[in-house]
């Protein structure tokens, strides 16, 4: 970082950017230079940092103080008091809601601590866009290594010793995939890097890409060399315009350096990489649709066998590996299989990545050991829920997952654990859910995501999804039947059962697993006519208990439609013929006078209010 009395370290991934993490950096240099510490002050802007939902962030070093939700206006106040005078702002940093107080530095910070880096390790540390800092951090020894020291042979075996399974969903051990594609003879070979990343909340791979796209380059030029490949694809979604931006970069800079390309460190090996930009298509995270699209054809999948580590991409011998998967590949090879096996467990070794999101207050991106439990991960270091309303459900999978209730928070994470629950591991999406949340509404919306991103290959898939949202539709507007659960639960065996790829094979899951826990919710739509979270507008009514209202009026002032009234600090009531159900009221009532009733409420309260009126009159 240079020889500076201090480094400020400021976020520059995609969150803090979008939030104003650029303006931080040009005010804090306009401002050194105007006070003439500019020599004494270094800048660096790195990748993501993981703490997105904080940002813009600015990390000083070296005292490791850490600041939060920036402005340009807190600028000059941080560089008078925490850089001249020595004296951290205290009401810039952290405020933890597990430990109910300001924390200064970053290492003290539950969300962080807690947490064990390996895929992430050069998070936040350095800049993404120069060579030099990932060298400088081990940066291309463990490739030095695999080409001047090992066979294919030994590296092939060092990875299945580690245990390390692919990241990206399946969770198929690497070490194997890459077994089976070296054993098969072939002049011509391809190994495929996955960054296409398409779950609703999910932003892993993005995050390494941008932080520290050199891991990538470096974990394919490992698996290139273990099975014999001399031409690399990197499939990114043209989404992620800041990972495009930093991996051509990384391989540009590779290139320049002897690290890409003809006989890589003198070992006599050739490796050239591109990069290629997928259109956005969820279904092109399924591999062998991945590699269709980028042959220039549809992005659809085919039946297997043959698999694609003996037929693969232009039919040739390919090896397909996640973002996160190649992260783990370098320190293996540096530190050995033991090393990555301290951590996890025997059939799940290592540590895992997830992007933390939804009804917490830390969102962000962690990584953590296998084996951990989900209710440490939601309470500790994703410091619990938000607004403290009650945990409901965590949805992990992305929308090929399932949701896991209260009852299972003990469950460790590992891949068979989640797989009993009815969830799976996947590419690590964990969304958090609250009391707020309609189950029935989530099983729902996932399943209309995955109705859309069907390629509509295959029958069971392409009709059998869109029937089963179309049930889900019906059930959440008031026109569920007895019998429509029942229906769901057959239908999604037999998409399951059926379907070509992983897509159409897991898309039912949202469904299945919010029956299972949630069989009430669905029985209260359909007979009750009752969306007890108040998210299914027909079914919902709210309403003011009068025996718990004050009127403080909190509830009138935030009703679009002005539909609530009331003298003050006597009770208030909600004209039902105005009221759009948008639940302002409810979110805003500290007392719990709004109340949530049966979509058949209303007609009663407007019955009671037109007679109240001719009473009046």
């Amino acid at each position: 970082m240079g020889n500076y009395r201090a480094n400020l370290v400021i976020c520059g991934g995609t969150g803090c950017i979008a939030g104003g993490g650029a303006k931080i950096r040009d005010a804090m240099q306009a401002e050194l230079a105007a006070r003439g510490l500019e020599k004494e002050i270094g800048i660096v802007m790195t990748g993501c940092n993981g703490f997105c939902a904080q940002g813009p962030i600015m990390t000083v070093y070296p005292d490791g103080t850490f600041y939060e939700k920036l402005t340009p206006a807190d600028v000059p106040l941080i560089v008078e008091e925490h850089l001249l005078k020595g004296r951290p702002v205290e009401k810039l940093m952290h405020k933890d809601p597990v430990l109910k107080r300001a924390v200064p530095a970053m290492h003290d910070i539950p969300f962080f601590n807690l947490q064990v880096l390996r895929a992430l390790r050069n998070k936040g540390l350095i800049d993404a866009e120069k060579i030099e800092e990932y060298i400088a951090r081990d940066g291309y020894m463990a490739a030095a290594k695999a080409l001047l020291q090992m066979t294919p042979e030994q590296i092939v075996s060092e990875v299945k010793a580690s245990g390390l399974r692919g990241r990206g969903g399946a969770g198929f051990p690497t070490g194997v995939k890459w077994e089976l594609c070296a054993r098969v003879q072939g002049d011509v070979k391809y190994i495929l890097c996955n960054g296409d990343e398409g779950d609703p909340g999910a932003f892993m791979d993005r995050s390494v890409m941008e932080a520290d796209p050199h891991v990538v380059l470096e974990g394919m030029i490992i698996a290139a060399r273990a099975i014999g490949a001399h031409k690399g694809y990197i499939y990114v979604r043209a989404e992620y315009p800041l990972a495009v931006s930093r991996l051509q970069m990384a391989i540009d800079q590779a290139n320049e350096y002897g690290l890409l390309g003809k006989n890589i460190l003198g070992s006599g090996f050739d490796l050239d990489i591109e990069i290629y930009q997928g259109a956005g298509a969820f279904v092109c995270g399924e591999e062998t649709a991945l590699m269709r699209s980028l042959e220039g054809k549809r992005g659809m999948p085919i039946p297997r066998p043959p698999f694609p580590a003996v037929q693969g991409l232009w039919k040739k011998p390919t090896v397909l590996n996640n973002v996160e998967t190649y992260a783990n590949i370098p320190p293996i090879i540096l530190n050995g299989a033991g090393w990555f096996r301290e951590l996890g467990i025997e059939k799940s070794a290592g540590t895992k990545v997830f992007a933390l999101t939804g009804a917490i207050n830390n969102i962000g991106l962690i990584e953590v050991p296998m084996g951990i439990p989900l209710r440490k991960i939601i309470y500790d270091i994703g410091g619990g829920i938000k607004k403290g309303r009650q945990f409901k459900a965590v949805q992990l999978g992305g929308p090929s997952g399932g949701c896991i209730p209260k009852e299972l928070l003990d469950t460790p994470v590992t891949y068979e654990d989640i797989t009993q629950t009815g969830a799976i591991v996947g590419s690590g999406g964990m969304v958090v859910m609250d009391e707020s949340n309609c189950m029935v509404s989530v099983a729902k919306f996932f399943l209309e995501f995955t109705t859309d991103e069907s390629c509509g290959k295959c029958p069971p898939c392409r009709i059998g999804t869109k029937i089963m949202h179309g049930k889900l539709k019906d059930i959440t507007e008031g026109l569920g039947k007895p019998g429509d659960i029942e229906l769901l639960q057959d239908l999604a065996q037999d998409i399951i059962n059926t379907s070509l790829c992983g897509l159409g094979q897991t898309a039912p899951n949202p469904v299945l697993s919010t029956i299972k826990y949630f069989r009430d919710e669905y029985e209260a739509h359909i007979n009750e006519g009752w969306c007890k979270a108040g998210v299914c507008r027909p079914l919902t009514t709210f309403y003011i208990d009068a025996s718990k209202c004050i009127g403080c009026g909190a509830c009138a002032r935030v009703c679009p439609q002005k539909t609530v009234s009331g003298e003050k600090k006597k009770p208030h009531s909600i004209d039902q013929s105005g009221c759009i159900k948008c639940r302002s009221c409810y979110e805003a009532c500290k007392f719990g006078a709004v109340k949530i009733g049966p979509g058949s409420l209303k007609q009663k309260l407007l019955e009671e209010a037109e007679a109240a009126k001719g009473v009046s009159e």
